[in-house]
């Protein structure tokens, strides 16, 4: 059975559902963020908002209060799921360089061996031109390809992301192109929320201190749920209201958080401010650009490209084949080295056949001795084993049983094999 995509993804996103949501490596932190938000929301109803509503006997308006809180609070997580459960806008990454951009270059050769080979040579960056200004791109070793303008490679999710703005631990998700409208639709939200739950816990505090006609210390005395509801969207707003105001900047500008921490200091231009309504409707009001990535469909397998090989596959297959050659000069080395013993064996039965010739039959020394002949033929040499007596790697010979058998009584002292008889 085919794999799908989600389940050979080589990101460290999270999938559920069979890739129909996808999160980033610390999903978990999700967990925390949704108590943040729903238990001061459930002690805000059970302890304030319940009370509030006998406070508005027209209309039932009190009860309005507790339904505008659990509406709000449904439509922040909803905002919340949009924002870390779907593609921030992941580039796919490639399964090879792009070849297009590959060059070898001679200028730079590499000498290896006494021989000049040019070595594979790969662009780092390159410029495409934005709103008719060049903009320098970078190659992601890690995805293998060239970022598109405003990509930047998250090394928490391990995926390059367009518009890349940051990687968020509260909702466990890089935001990018297709998530951020939802990430500051949420900020934003949530200070709304702060600000209402910090809002209606105070008018309780003052109803009160209207029963009990009474100090704000007893009025709080009478309702500490209050206090502390109080306390925690104050502090809550210092953190969701100013990541609020410094994305109301960042819109107006049309910044990422990546480019304003990076380029800050650099004095950069932006070359994609459009003034500032323009700004807000491309990040509010344009289409979502649909996702690059099919988790769901199923792996195909790749056609096998042709290897391009590189500098140091290059160096090897030199240096293999300066081995070779040198494998075979050892050879012709070794049939030389041969050739001389054959000739110094030849000489030394010679000599040891005329040192002996007092003792050998006149007519096997003539045998001998034509056997030699005056053209100097050498007798027949059999190389079968690379093992010598004397301890050396030299390898060794046989001498033909033909030129043995001129004498049974003649040995040599130094041969390797036992003479047969003939």
């Amino acid at each position: 059975m085919a794999k799908r995509v989600f389940e050979v993804w080589k990101g460290s996103n999270k999938f559920f559902l069979g890739g129909r949501l996808i999160f980033g490596p610390d999903a978990r932190s999700l967990l925390v963020t949704l108590l943040l938000i729903i238990v001061p929301i459930i002690i805000f109803c059970v302890f304030v908002g319940r009370h509030l509503r006998h406070k508005f006997s027209s209309y039932n308006a009190g009860y309005a209060i507790l339904v505008v809180a659990i509406v709000f609070t449904i439509y922040v997580l909803v905002l919340l799921l949009f924002t870390s459960a779907r593609d921030p806008g992941i580039v796919p990454r490639n399964s090879h360089p792009p070849e297009e951009e590959f060059r070898y270059d001679t200028s730079a050769s590499a000498e290896i061996g006494g021989r000049q080979t040019p070595s594979l040579q790969f662009p780092r960056t390159k410029e495409v031109m934005v709103n008719g200004i060049p903009v320098r791109v970078k190659y992601c070793d890690t995805c293998m390809l060239y970022r598109p303008p405003r990509c930047s490679h998250c090394s928490i999710c391990n995926n390059c992301v367009e518009r890349f703005d940051h990687h968020c631990p509260w909702v466990g998700q890089c935001i990018g192109l297709r998530n951020y409208r939802y990430f500051f639709l949420f900020v934003s939200s949530s200070t709304l929320l702060c600000v209402y739950v910090f809002a209606m816990s105070a008018l309780y505090i003052k109803f009160l201190m209207d029963d009990y006609q009474g100090t704000v210390w007893k009025a709080m005395k009478e309702s500490p749920a209050s206090v502390i509801l109080m306390a925690y969207c104050f502090i809550s707003l210092w953190f969701v209201g100013g990541l609020t105001g410094f994305h109301l900047y960042l819109i107006s500008t049309n910044q990422t958080t990546y480019e304003n921490f990076r380029y800050r200091a650099d004095n950069r231009i932006n070359v994609y401010d459009r003034g500032c309504m323009n700004n807000f409707l491309e990040v509010l009001c344009t289409s979502i650009k649909p996702s690059r990535n099919n988790f769901r469909a199923c792996v195909q397998e790749e056609v096998q490209r042709p290897h391009l090989p590189t500098t140091r596959e290059i160096e090897t297959e030199d240096v293999g084949e300066d081995r070779r050659m040198k494998v075979e000069d050892d050879q012709e080395l070794g049939g030389d080295l041969l050739k001389i013993s054959q000739r110094h064996n030849i000489e030394d039965i010679e000599a040891d056949l005329r040192s002996r010739g007092s003792d050998v039959p006149h007519h096997n020394f003539s045998e001998a001795d034509s056997g030699l002949g005056s053209d100097r033929r050498p007798p027949t040499v059999h190389s079968e084993t690379r093992h010598s007596s004397w301890g050396r790697r030299s390898g060794s010979w046989d001498i033909a049983p033909e030129v043995l058998g001129m004498n049974s009584n003649v040995t040599e002292s130094r041969s390797y094999a036992t003479p047969k008889e003939v």
